[in-house]
């Protein structure tokens, strides 16, 4: 078991003996790698999205419009399938290694759109989102990791929002992708289609991608390790992390983990602590403003189109704010202050939904109040989870707790989405729009009470912090 002494004579090698220019490697090694790993991302956004625009001419070329079971199928399919492959997605990453993880997510991305884009059924669609949903699935949780894995510690969180940016632009490349449906008959088809390109692009450029070193360590494969750390770091830099991966290794890498060690045994606190970040990031209500929010517009008087523009800018430029704050203020910085925002923001939507404030300022309210959740949301509650439990997973663990933890955010992202117009009928605004604000408040209390800062830290340091003394 390493001492804090042994930390700090590691971090004092690191300052001091690494290269004469630097302390730091250079970014640019590894920005392409991480760069393509995020067209996953880019595919996620761009597939919950994808049927938003023309779900009406889709309803209507297969022969199911005025079906509202059949079209929430349609939605919903894709988030099924989403949680089979999230729950599949950390056997897969360390069986087969993260970049084949990649190719293996793309596939079922470019058969689903494919099958989608040419059906002339519902049954074909439902299976085309299906297999999509599969692949939409295994992608972020990979992602995760390996940008985890392979970036410097240095912009490592930089580089973790770089998810959450793909994840804007892909969602807002659907709407605009989506406009011309219900002028041009058959253009849902061209929507479907043209997700297959990047797929493709994925699939071929992860051909050229360092393997994530970390997972090629854990296999006993150190000489290739050394390699990936090479063109990801540059060769002044890998003894370093060659050590830093060794300091940490416990010896019972080869141990098949089981599920019951990360259930209920000495892994349960992280676990925990990632499931529920998770958990609260959806209890927040922020899916329910991205799947609705053009009814609320609509009652402004806004055209939905133009809203979805909003809300994708708002969340593209939070996006980008944390991109330049997470390596500077730390994540659980951001955490906090973004999940107090959205409460407030919440707050700011009970009171439009008030009887108490005349029509059209109660209209400004509710819209002004969306705006804010989302871009209060993109500041750290959005990309933080998806960087930080890859940070404080154990090597070991790490590509099957961030199933784990994703499938939670799975499931309760379907029930968010199943369950809010009923619960907004039902309850109301006010009393529903508290319910989110509440959870958002516990997320700042839990934060504050669990969650450690990773800034800056080696994933190793992380590990040795967080393990469970033994």
């Amino acid at each position: 078991m390493q001492t804090a002494a042994d930390v700090e004579e590691n971090s004092a090698l690191l300052q001091n003996g690494m290269g004469q220019e630097s302390t730091n490697p250079s970014w640019t090694l590894s920005l392409p790698h991480i760069l393509v790993a995020t067209i996953t991302s880019f595919l996620f956004g761009y597939h919950l999205g994808v049927v938003n625009e023309p779900l009406e001419s889709i309803s209507v070329d297969l022969g199911f419009s005025g079906n509202t079971l059949a079209e929430g199928l349609v939605v919903s399919t894709c988030l099924g399938g989403a949680f089979v492959g999230s729950l599949l997605s950390g056997w897969i990453a360390d069986g087969i290694g993260r970049r084949r993880a990649f190719q293996l997510c793309a596939l079922p991305m470019i058969i689903g759109a494919s099958v989608s884009a040419t059906t002339k059924n519902l049954e074909g669609m439902l299976f085309g989102r299906l297999l999509v949903g599969t692949g939409m699935g295994l992608g972020p949780p990979v992602a995760s990791l390996y940008v985890a894995e392979v970036s410097p510690a240095f912009v490592r969180g930089t580089y973790g929002s770089f998810i959450q940016i793909a994840t804007c632009l892909g969602l807002m490349a659907a709407l605009f992708i989506g406009i011309p449906a219900k002028e041009i008959p058959g253009w849902w088809r061209v929507c479907f289609l043209v997700s297959t390109i990047p797929a493709a692009l994925l699939a071929l450029a992860m051909v050229f991608c360092a393997e994530s070193p970390h997972w090629l360590h854990k296999r006993g494969r150190s000489a290739e390790a050394e390699v990936e750390f090479e063109k990801v770091l540059g060769g002044s830099h890998v003894k370093f992390a060659m050590a830093e991966l060794s300091k940490s290794d416990r010896g019972d890498d080869a141990d098949t983990v089981k599920l019951s060690e990360l259930l209920y045994g000495r892994h349960f606190r992280v676990i925990f602590i990632g499931s529920t970040l998770f958990a609260l990031q959806q209890l927040s209500g922020i899916n329910a403003v991205f799947y609705f929010s053009s009814t609320v517009f609509k009652s402004a008087g806004v055209p939905s189109d133009l809203a979805n523009v909003f809300v994708g800018l708002s969340n593209l430029s939070g996006s980008v704010i944390a991109m330049v704050l997470m390596d500077k203020l730390g994540r659980k910085v951001l955490l906090l202050w973004s999940f107090l925002g959205m409460a407030v923001s919440m707050a700011v939507q009970v009171t439009a939904a008030s009887s108490y404030v005349p029509h059209p300022g109660a209209v400004y309210l509710s819209v002004g109040g969306m705006l804010m959740f989302v871009f209060t949301f993109a500041l750290g509650a959005g990309p933080v989870p998806g960087l930080l439990l890859p940070e404080i997973f154990p090597s070991r663990i790490r590509a099957k707790a961030m199933a784990i933890c994703m499938s939670v955010h799975w499931v309760i992202n379907f029930f968010v989405g199943l369950l809010f117009l009923r619960l907004l009928e039902q309850l109301g605004p006010q009393l529903l729009y508290s319910m989110f604000a509440t959870f958002c408040l516990m997320a700042v209390v839990f934060v504050k009470r669990n969650v450690m800062e990773t800034k800056g830290k080696s994933l190793q340091e992380i590990e040795i912090a967080l393990l469970p003394q033994e």
